[in-house]
């Protein structure tokens, strides 16, 4: 048989909703919104963990984070962890990840050392945005070296800790004038040539990878990673002028929430105004749609390598993005939707049915690489935890769970159909009705009139709890 190539394109803080497919008018994403309705768009898919690292982690493991150990940040991938590569590899596939791994901690190394393989035959690591001296600086220096003082986005907080304890002072760069790498207030315009982004790198050193395949050669897993739309919103002034934020909705606040921003307030450098939050969900969109342009690309390369009819295209995220919503930017703690719901689009010419359809059963990250060894003719292994869905793509049903759980140090939440569920390590727990109370701002589970959601979701939590165990198989029965 002739196993099918796969090209995941994978991208950092990326909200289910800021896609066309997914009903946004307001974001521009045509290549994406094609990708959709060429295949199946799943609009209810979760990621295990609203961080990247752990995330990132389960993904390319299918196994849920307190399996892995990984449940926060901070924590390395062990260097034999069985990934989506070392399970291809013997069914003659060649792998490669571009872009962003973020299997390493990346604030206390030297970028130049070579990174673990983890299964990868091609690698080509950066995990931030002109930071380190790494495989996007190397890049930009043999082409456009006149352009290396304007990749960096900026020291994060804990490099300049580590070079000062360690006196480091050379392999990381700071930024360039008018740059934070923690600003969320707006986009940010990029002051290099726009062909030299990160998100430049990665798309066009996963077309450069393309053009290397053959459609009659050995298959090939290509991850293309991008930074974008993580903060801070740098990207080229070109994609930032193709939205106006004065034409861009603010966040739907219940009124005691609004009642907490400044009123009426036109200064973007005020906290949640409303200056500042559509300044934020400018930039966040003009990121979205570079990456987007590149996407283009990928697609028109694998049409012109003849490789589109027998490649795999998938598309999401490893978490999503508040952008103002219950007044924060960023990720994290209790993961709720706009954190933990990313997009899905899988692509698979003349094996997906009924293409353009739109799935809302509710689907986990952990279940994409069985889904995938599924789609390639080979047996999914017992260690892994999420459950194919290969069959949805060819019309047929789905035997998931019906939820989608999410772990992190010191608490775990269950999100299904109606409700998000929340326990915390000392026993309390918290509950939202999703069907009332879409922003999920309301906690009720002190609520008398759902003490029995309350003892249900708590039931389907120790429920997945068991499902997650992987004893060690016996030998014999003593």
């Amino acid at each position: 048989m002739q196993r099918p190539n796969i090209l995941i394109i994978y991208t950092d803080q990326w909200r289910w909703d800021a896609l066309g497919a997914n009903g946004n008018p307001h974001v521009i994403t045509p290549n994406l919104d094609r990708l959709a309705a060429e295949g199946v768009n799943f609009d209810h898919h979760f990621v295990q963990n609203p961080v990247c690292m752990p995330s990132r982690a389960s993904f390319l493991t299918g196994q849920y984070p307190s399996t892995l150990g990984i449940t926060h940040m901070g924590v390395p991938v062990p260097e034999d962890a069985l990934t989506l590569p070392h399970l291809l590899r013997p069914y003659g596939y060649r792998s490669a990840n571009i872009g962003k791994l973020h299997f390493l901690p990346h604030a206390n190394r030297d970028h130049r050392i070579q990174h673990p393989a983890y299964g990868f035959d091609h690698l080509e690591i950066s995990d931030e945005p002109g930071v380190y001296d790494d495989a996007y600086r190397a890049w930009v220096r043999q082409f456009a070296p006149d352009q290396m003082d304007y990749l960096s986005v900026g020291l994060p907080p804990n490099r300049a800790k580590w070079q000062t304890i360690m006196g480091v002072e050379d392999g990381a760069y700071p930024h360039h004038e008018g740059i934070s790498h923690d600003s969320f207030k707006g986009a940010i315009p990029f002051a290099g040539r726009g062909d030299v982004t990160h998100s430049a790198f990665v798309g066009t050193q996963t077309c450069e990878f393309l053009r290397q395949q053959h459609p009659a050669g050995s298959p090939f897993l290509c991850v293309a990673s991008f930074y974008a739309p993580h903060t801070p919103w740098v990207v080229p002034q070109r994609f930032i002028n193709q939205y106006d934020p004065a034409t861009l909705p603010l966040p739907e606040f219940p009124p005691e929430i609004n009642t907490q921003r400044p009123a009426g307030s036109d200064d973007p450098d005020v906290l949640y105004s409303d200056a500042q939050l559509r300044g934020a969900k400018q930039g966040y969109y003009a990121m979205i749609t570079e990456v987007d342009s590149y996407v283009g690309k990928m697609l028109d390369t694998l049409d012109e390598q003849g490789l589109a009819e027998n490649t795999i295209v998938l598309f999401t995220s490893d978490h999503g993005e508040w952008l103002g919503d219950h007044l924060r930017y960023g990720k994290g703690y209790p993961g709720d939707d706009p954190v933990a719901r990313v997009p899905l689009i899988v692509r698979w010419p003349g094996e997906i049915r009924n293409t353009g359809r739109t799935i809302s059963e509710i689907m986990e990250a952990v279940n994409v690489l069985p889904t995938l060894l599924d789609c390639a003719g080979i047996q999914v292994p017992p260690h892994l935890q999420g459950t194919s869905f290969a069959a949805m793509l060819g019309g047929g049903d789905y035997a998931g769970h019906g939820s989608a759980l999410m772990e992190f140090a010191g608490w775990k939440n269950l999100r299904t159909a109606e409700y998000r569920y929340l326990i915390h390590e000392d026993g309390r727990e918290m509950l939202w009705d999703i069907t009332r109370d879409p922003g999920e701002y309301r906690d009720v589970a002190n609520n008398p009139d759902y003490a029995v959601a309350l003892a249900e979701h708590r039931r389907r939590m120790i429920q997945r709890l068991i499902l997650l165990e992987r004893p060690l198989p016996r030998v014999w029965p003593y």
